[in-house]
């Protein structure tokens, strides 16, 4: 039977790497991978790092909801476009097919 030892950071380190996640902007994963830790062990961090300092603002967060207004009527034009697309791919098809 192996038994894995528990690999232990630096506080510096963890310290580090959180203040990285929150001013680089960029995702947990990547900053994990770039700095050699599993995404868990540096979400964890992260979350202890805010549980310890609550008034540190959430740059994930930061952004207002959208209203349900908002919501529908994006996904209206969505739907408006993705017909408009058919319809031109049928439309070249069409051409295409007389050019032959």
């Amino acid at each position: 039977m192996t038994t894995r030892s528990k690999k232990t950071y630096a506080p510096a380190f963890r310290e580090d790497s959180v203040q990285l996640v929150l001013t680089s902007g960029r995702p947990v994963k990547q900053i994990a991978v770039e700095i050699g830790v599993k995404e868990s062990t540096l979400g964890n961090w992260l979350r202890t790092y805010r549980a310890k300092h609550p008034a540190v603002p959430d740059p994930a967060g930061a952004r207002d909801p959208v209203s349900w207004q908002e919501h529908q009527k994006a996904l209206a034009e969505n739907a408006k476009l993705k017909a408009e697309v058919e319809f031109l791919g049928k439309v070249s098809a069409f051409f295409a097919a007389k050019q032959r």
